[in-house]
């Protein structure tokens, strides 16, 4: 039997403005410049340029953020891009010079740089040996099997069948060892060895200077390689009969080796290239700090006027129905932009409140320990807003680029009661180190008591997990003779 009933529920639903935002607001600023691209492309109501004519409620609807987060009436975009600089002609201004620029300035670009990676480096190396076809194929399928460090994790025997499936030939495992040994004698030295100790001995054999020394070192590495990891150096000294300073003089050589042999082969220095900060934060005459947000290359949207016209006019149904889905779309993507600018700059300015004594010196000590829900307070807002605002974003300050999330840390109390921030207490633990004797390096008990006298109460196992955050190894690794 059919029977009506009625129930009540809460449901959270999301508006579509509301959605547009929440996709925009994880975006870093390069992000966000490739996101306004796509969507130009995709919807043809949208355009790059100013809106002529613009009525107080279409001017209303793109207020600067700047101006919206310091009021308190509605706002929305328009005063958000400089709108003067962009005009109808085929190609605006904003992508010939920039908006602090004069247009008489002379612009300098840093210039591109070409890199290959070091498998390229290393065929490259392979094409000037005389091999026949067989053997390059073998001798590229080796290097493009190399790790990111340039070892060979791999067995010559699945080396062997992956070659023979592959190409549909068969491969003989000496084929493969006997490339093998030809391209470790390729530069740098220790490329396409299988683990660290034939790294090392591969580097050792190819030295020019085999004296007593050298001798030494080999014997450590191929003897009492595992006490060398260990830093057991009592064990080395019993296994190789060698002396302290014999032991000395052969771990001096050996640490002079290369334990990543590609890493010289790689440009990793492009890779810091690429962070762009979201933020600007500097100094006024007055002292004070003042943020802002870095626009890059993002243009002023409008909504295009002639398919606007198209769809107040009475076509067919189903093109009238595609462009209003466009028009609301465009309206909406506008001011999500704008949403998202408002929250990012509301962020910021609440960050900078709390870490106020931070930005004024750019001291990692005068950090106070904060968390994403203080800041959610402060702007009335989510914790995962907040969270989705600072992920993956930067700011450029007058001592260097930050890491906002690096500026949410938690608290400890002081022994005068006073709460400090973990990271004050990581850039002490990361002091003591420095100043230790090398020779009898602090352990972690040793470093307790330390901070204690400095008025930090943390315990011994705080003290370790803290060590490992910042990439301190024990005590018994950080032994030197």
């Amino acid at each position: 039997m059919q029977r009506q009933t009625q129930t009540q529920r809460q449901t959270l639903k999301y508006s579509p403005l509301q959605i547009q935002m929440l996709n925009l607001l994880h975006l870093t600023t390069m992000e966000l410049e490739q996101r306004i691209k796509e969507e130009l492309e995709e919807n043809p109501i949208l355009e790059e340029g100013k809106e002529e004519n613009a009525s107080e409620d279409t001017a209303d609807e793109f207020q600067d953020p700047a101006d919206a987060a310091g009021s308190g009436d509605d706002t929305s975009v328009q005063d958000y891009y400089d709108w003067d600089e962009f005009r109808d002609d085929d190609i605006p201004d904003y992508k010939t010079y920039a908006n602090n620029q004069s247009p008489d300035n002379e612009l300098y670009t840093r210039p591109m740089v070409e890199s290959i990676s070091f498998r390229d480096d290393l065929k490259q190396q392979v094409h000037f040996l005389r091999l026949d076809e067989r053997q390059q194929l073998i001798a590229d399928f080796i290097l493009d099997s190399l790790d990111e460090d340039g070892f060979l994790r791999r067995e010559p025997e699945v080396i062997a069948d992956d070659i023979s499936f592959a190409n549909s030939m068969f491969i003989d495992t000496d084929e493969v060892n006997q490339m093998l040994k030809v391209i470790q004698q390729l530069d740098p030295a220790g490329i396409a060895a299988n683990d660290l100790r034939e790294c090392l001995l591969i580097q050792l054999a190819r030295s020019e200077n085999q004296n007593d020394i050298w001798k030494w070192a080999c014997k450590i590495v191929t003897d009492a390689f595992d006490e060398l990891g260990s830093r057991n150096y009592d064990k080395i000294m019993r296994i190789t009969g060698l002396d302290e300073e014999s032991l000395k003089k052969a771990i001096q050589l050996i640490t002079t080796l290369n334990p990543k042999p590609a890493s010289g082969l790689r440009n990793d220095s492009l890779v810091n290239e690429s962070i762009k900060p979201d933020f600007m934060l500097r100094y006024t005459e007055d002292g004070e700090i003042e943020v802002q947000l870095t626009w890059g290359n993002s243009p002023a949207l409008k909504l295009n006027k002639l398919f606007t016209k198209m769809a107040e006019q009475k076509n067919d149904k189903a093109t009238n129905q595609f462009l209003k889905n466009k028009m609301n779309s465009a309206k909406w993507f506008i001011d999500a932009i704008k949403q998202r600018e408002n929250t990012m700059l509301s962020t910021l300015k609440a960050i900078v409140k709390l870490q106020y004594d931070y930005f004024q010196s750019g001291d990692i000590k005068k950090l106070r320990p904060m968390i994403l829900k203080d800041v959610a307070e402060i702007i009335d807002m989510d914790i995962s807003t907040v969270s989705r605002v600072t992920t993956n974003k930067y700011v450029q300050t007058p001592f260097g680029i930050v890491l906002l999330k690096d500026l949410f840390t938690e608290g400890v109390t002081n022994e005068d009661g006073t709460e400090v921030s973990n990271r004050e207490i990581q850039e002490a633990i990361r002091e003591i180190v420095s100043e230790e004797e090398k020779r009898h390096p602090y352990n972690d008990q040793q470093i307790t008591d330390m901070l204690s006298d400095r008025g930090y109460s943390v315990a011994r196992r705080t003290v370790a997990k803290y060590r490992e955050q910042l990439n301190i190894p024990t005590a018994r690794l950080r032994v030197t003779i």
